[in-house]
């Protein structure tokens, strides 16, 4: 456990910054990051950082924060922060991550997705990696013990061997299937993408520009390296299932909890349902932020780590470069400048 408070500097003081909580039911745990900060032993925020005078007055009357910023990197020369939270836009989430590692952060969370395209990402990867520097992103699911239990079980034979995993629900691009293609690939232990499929829609989508500025909708299937397919079901609620040789594991209803169903017959014809405990209430973005924390001080990869990150981001940008073909495509991507808007 650490013995020190380190010192965290948020750079956007809107949603994940410092106000997504007041839009979730009362009692939830805290998603934002100045709220996951107060809840840890092991952070605090020091200074916070927005180009608009009315949300760092807000974030100081919200959090008692004196030491605010319009310039990120005036913030982070003068204070001096251990980790840097990037809480911007995306299009500016490549850009200041490269702008936070060179002007010294020691530990970098940066939300969702890291980049626009994999020029962008290709700089934010050699910026952090080529300083050690431990690096998450806001793909919380990964960070949900919920679905810790559910990879676990799969990792432990459950289900036996892994065959296929899905997801469930209709969602844009970046801002939502580096969700989805994250959760599937940390519940099958980050085997790796091979290859991927993808359309986006509408499907008449032109990419003739290699550019679109909006976040458009899309569904794919991807081949990760240990031979497992999986895919995108455009409908219902978040939801992921991966399905093996002796059952399924599926996570309810957004991370509610885990339903484990394994065969009920010699050849597996049937599946009965098997009891899990359940997962107590917990703030991912804190056990986000804390992973961060000890990476920094262990040597150990974060869980989210630039690479398997920049790895994640180039599958979904990958999604659009085949949509642009009109084929299965294999990483890594040829076409670097390929950009997708996100929000």
């Amino acid at each position: 456990m650490p013995d020190r408070v380190y010192r965290v500097a948020i750079v956007g003081l809107g949603r994940m910054g410092s106000t997504i909580d007041d839009e979730l039911p009362p009692g939830t745990p805290p998603m934002a990051v100045a709220a996951a900060c107060r809840l840890s032993p092991f952070l605090a925020v020091v200074a916070g950082a927005d180009i608009d005078p009315a949300k760092r007055a807000a974030f100081q009357a919200r959090w008692g924060v004196d030491a605010l910023y319009e310039d990120y990197l005036e913030m982070i020369r003068q204070e001096e922060p251990d980790l840097v939270a990037i809480c911007t836009r995306g299009p500016l989430h490549a850009e200041m991550t490269v702008g936070a590692a060179e002007a010294g952060a020691k530990m970098i969370f940066c939300e969702k997705a890291m980049a626009c395209s994999m020029e962008e990402a290709d700089a934010a990867l050699a910026a952090v990696s080529s300083r050690g520097i431990p690096f998450n992103t806001g793909v919380l699911r990964r960070f949900n013990r919920v679905y810790h239990q559910a990879r676990d079980l799969i990792a432990d034979g459950a289900i036996g061997e892994p065959r296929t995993a899905v997801h469930y629900a209709g969602t844009n691009l970046l801002h939502g299937h580096i969700h989805s293609l994250d959760t599937l690939s940390f519940l099958l232990g980050d085997p790796g993408i091979v290859s991927v499929w993808g359309e986006l829609l509408p499907r008449e989508l032109s990419l003739d520009q290699n550019r679109l500025d909006s976040d458009p909708n899309a569904v794919y299937r991807v081949e990760f390296a240990n031979g497992v397919e999986a895919t995108t079901v455009p409908a219902g609620t978040w939801e992921f299932e991966v399905l093996g040789s002796r059952g399924s594991v599926r996570v309810l209803n957004n991370g509610e909890r885990v339903l484990l169903r394994q065969a009920g017959d010699a050849r597996g014809r049937t599946l009965r349902e098997v009891p899990v405990p359940p997962v107590s209430p917990h703030s991912a973005t804190q056990f986000c932020l804390e992973d961060l924390v000890d990476a920094y001080e262990t040597g150990r990869p974060s869980l989210g780590n630039v690479q398997l990150t920049h790895h994640l981001t180039e599958a979904c940008l990958a999604v659009a470069e085949s949509h642009r073909q009109g084929s299965r495509v294999t990483l890594p991507l040829a076409n670097r400048s390929l950009y997708i808007h996100h929000v």
